[in-house]
């Protein structure tokens, strides 16, 4: 018996270990890919659980590892404008796929300023939104998600166009369940519509764009507000009728809970990178809903 057990395993770590790998840079892509690939490839992903794509720097297991991958799938975080080259050097075979082309990219907005001055009866008031870069958390949309599909299936195609087959049959299928979760999202939040929400680090934003909402961001310029920031964020918050502050675990809850306290709100745990994609989008479109009952 433990002989047929041995041999299971030793025909399994076999089978695992003669499949083609492929790397991608965040766990949601990993889900998208596992979508079109089923079991045929291995994947490897980049930045683990708990770690910002901001800052992140591979280890060197992680390098060794890429340097087995036929494809290297990125999707244009900030970690990959130091790597990306690195990787590419690394593995001069590796086909390097930015899944974010052909989608037009929103400005990255961060928190914004009301200044108000009254002056013999006259009332002005200025805005200022604080850019950096374009926003590259386009897997927040659902409906963005199915040109990465594309991008990602026209890619696997070219290293196994044996399994095209495969794959493009996986890939309608997963085309069908982004439509029914772009459904799904629009029946939870049509009834809330307009609404605002407060978010630590301005990840939402596509997200903001396709059901109606606004998002607003904590941060400046990745940091945390200074006091006076806080005041003017405070200010917002009640102006927007806020009554949620959304943090991802990668980021600090010191400046959300005082926020939320401020507005009588909420302070959510949401992890905009998290492996469950679908059920997190779902989850974070009830939680906005929810509040606003």
């Amino acid at each position: 018996m433990k002989k047929i057990i041995l041999a299971v395993l030793v025909i399994a770590s076999l089978s695992f270990a003669s499949k083609q790998e492929v790397t991608v840079s965040i766990l949601p892509q990993k889900y998208f890919v596992e979508k079109i690939v089923g079991n045929k490839l291995n994947i490897n992903v980049m930045v683990k659980a708990g770690f910002s794509p901001t800052t992140y720097e591979p280890k060197t297991s992680q390098m060794k590892k890429l340097a087995n991958s036929k494809i290297y799938f990125a999707i244009d975080v900030p970690f990959e404008d130091v790597w990306l080259e690195k990787f590419r050097n690394s593995n001069k075979n590796m086909l390097i796929v930015d899944t974010a082309e052909n989608i037009d990219k929103l400005e990255m907005k961060e928190h914004s300023h009301h200044e108000e001055e009254n002056t013999q009866n006259h009332k002005k008031e200025e805005s200022h939104h604080e850019h950096e870069g374009l926003d590259p958390h386009i897997w927040t949309d659902p409906i963005l998600v199915k040109i990465q599909a594309k991008n990602i299936l026209d890619a696997l195609i070219k290293i196994d166009s044996k399994n095209s087959d495969f794959y493009k049959s996986n890939y309608k299928n997963f085309i069908q369940e982004l439509d029914v979760l772009n459904k799904k999202l629009e029946e939870i939040l049509k009834p809330v519509e307009h609404k605002a929400f407060m978010v630590f680090h301005p990840s939402w934003g596509y997200f903001s764009k396709r059901y109606h909402l606004e998002q607003v961001a904590i941060e400046t310029q990745g940091k945390e507000p200074k006091p006076s920031e806080l005041v003017e964020l405070i200010k917002d918050a009640k102006e927007h009728n806020i009554k949620i502050v959304f943090v991802a675990p990668q980021f600090s809850q010191k400046s959300a809970r005082v926020i939320a306290k401020s507005i009588k709100g909420k302070v959510v745990t949401m992890d905009h990178l998290a492996i469950n994609w679908d059920e997190n989008l779902i989850k974070t479109a009830e939680e906005i809903a929810n509040i606003y009952r």
